[in-house]
């Protein structure tokens, strides 16, 4: 048949969307018109395509252990539009991961962002529950450790997508007779009484115990096998928390973005012309820096922090395994690694400086003339704590469990290492802390050009060396 995609036909084809593409990628980022290398250009064209090339489309079912059966049963079919970690080692959605994949794709296809959004609501329950992990199917699940595959309906995960939403809202209204941008209204429309049902799930099921508090809920209940048992719905793994599980603790990061959702939910319900007062109202709440510095924090510390029954004495040391004389040691159990507590704990803060107590200033809640601001600005610069010249290290260097595994088979995960969302927010904050106006917009201004360097030289480089951008 006549122009069949082969040859010169094919050739031209590859050129005209190659420049299509490339105009395009300027126009949406204009990293030429900033200044960048045409090396760096290159790499930033690579990570969107990258992300690009990682939406998906998965149908199954989950397996999910609800408060109300007795047994783990198969949730109901359904469809997920997605995009996913890695394609290759963790190929499926994941809730806490996606508002951050998507705060890329909305300003390059925002039709795309919606879709997603729209696929992961539509994955509610009735109660206002979504999956935080999606193991859609056979396939999906047998790609995934057997401990991982249920979904419990009372856990949660950071709600990141209210971080595309905000973007989309951004989006929208700035250019209100932008085409691209026009579909997201009668969107919101359509979502909103599924959102405000999420909205209300996370407000009324991670509540903690005092007025305008919050807890993670499904945190590790074997504390015996744990140096520190892992929080897996506060998407931090094994960042130091309480040591000992209650139903005392309180969570700085949760509260910060439960502040975050409400004030979103306030701006999408003022532009649909709907109801808004109540979250503005929570928003305002929960964004009250005397009330954040009451619940959470530490004077110990000169920090933010988690506050549970903890102690800090605790190690893994090797339990032992009384052999008869005489008897085969192979008959009896192996050794393992078990959590010696020198310390009874009690009810404290937990004074692990690290990402988590940066939240009230990741999430933008602290006000720009807020001494404790000062503190953070202070405490992330210091290299002796989370400065590196590769991005923010995930724990201070002076902290007890900094690079300490949390049994003897999982090694330290966000005990030191650097992660590349955490650092975006602390970008995006010293973004805003130097354009408000505060006693402290000089040195956010030079920490936001240091640590926004830093990260970009960072991950070229190990995109450069060994082919893979890193999260």
């Amino acid at each position: 048949r006549p122009d069949q995609l082969v040859g010169s036909i094919m050739t031209q084809e590859l050129e005209k969307r190659k420049a299509e593409f490339n105009a395009k990628f300027e126009r949406t980022f204009g990293l030429e018109s900033k200044g960048y290398s045409q090396a760096n250009i290159k790499f930033g064209k690579a990570a969107l395509s990258n992300m690009l090339g990682g939406m998906g489309y998965f149908h199954g079912q989950s397996v999910v252990q609800s408060v109300y059966n007795e047994y783990p049963l198969l949730y109901p079919e359904g469809a997920l539009f997605t995009a996913v970690p890695s394609r290759s080692f963790f190929p499926r959605g994941f809730l806490w991961d996606e508002g951050f994949h998507q705060l890329l794709l909305s300003k390059w296809d925002p039709q795309m962002t919606r879709e997603s959004i729209a696929h992961w609501i539509d994955l509610m329950n009735m109660e206002g529950w979504i999956p935080r992990e999606q193991i859609l199917g056979d396939e999906a699940r047998s790609k995934v450790p057997a401990e991982f595959v249920v979904q419990r309906n009372e856990n949660a995960n950071p709600p990141t997508l209210f971080l595309a939403l905000q973007e989309l809202i951004e989006q929208f209204s700035a250019n209100p007779d932008n085409a691209a941008f026009q579909p997201t209204l009668p969107f919101l429309r359509r979502l909103f009484p599924r959102l405000k049902t999420w909205f209300e799930w996370y407000n009324t099921s991670q509540t903690g115990s005092l007025p305008n508090s919050y807890r993670w809920r499904g945190r590790d209940k074997d504390t015996n096998l744990f140096l520190n048992p892992k929080t897996l719905t506060s998407g931090l793994d094994d960042y130091p928390r309480a040591s000992h599980p209650s139903a005392d603790e309180r969570h700085v990061d949760l509260h910060c973005w439960m502040a975050l959702s409400s004030g979103i939910m306030a701006s999408v319900a003022r532009l649909l012309d709907e109801p808004h007062q109540d979250y503005e109202l929570t928003h305002q709440v929960l964004s009250d820096n005397n009330l954040l510095n009451k619940l959470h924090w530490s004077e110990h510390l000169r920090a933010f922090s988690d506050f549970g029954n903890h102690t800090q004495d605790v190690s893994l040391q090797q339990e032992k395994v009384y052999v008869p004389p005489g008897q085969p040691r192979h008959q009896f159990p192996v050794a393992r690694l078990v959590r010696l507590v020198r310390r009874a704990p009690k009810l404290q803060y937990v004074n692990a400086l690290g990402y988590v107590g940066l939240f009230p200033f990741l999430l933008q809640i602290l006000r720009p003339d807020s001494p404790k601001l000062e503190h953070i600005l202070r405490d992330m610069r210091d290299s002796d704590k989370l400065w590196t010249p590769y991005g923010l290290r995930s724990l201070s260097r002076t902290d007890p469990l900094y690079m300490k595994r949390n049994t003897e088979h999982d090694a330290p995960y966000w005990r030191g290492p650097i992660w590349i969302n955490v650092n975006y927010l602390a970008v995006r904050a010293l973004h805003h802390y130097r354009d408000a106006d505060g006693p402290y917009q000089e040195k956010a201004a030079t920490l936001y050009e240091e640590l926004r360097t830093n990260i970009i030289n960072n991950v070229h480089r190990q995109y450069v060396e060994t082919g893979y951008i890193w999260n």
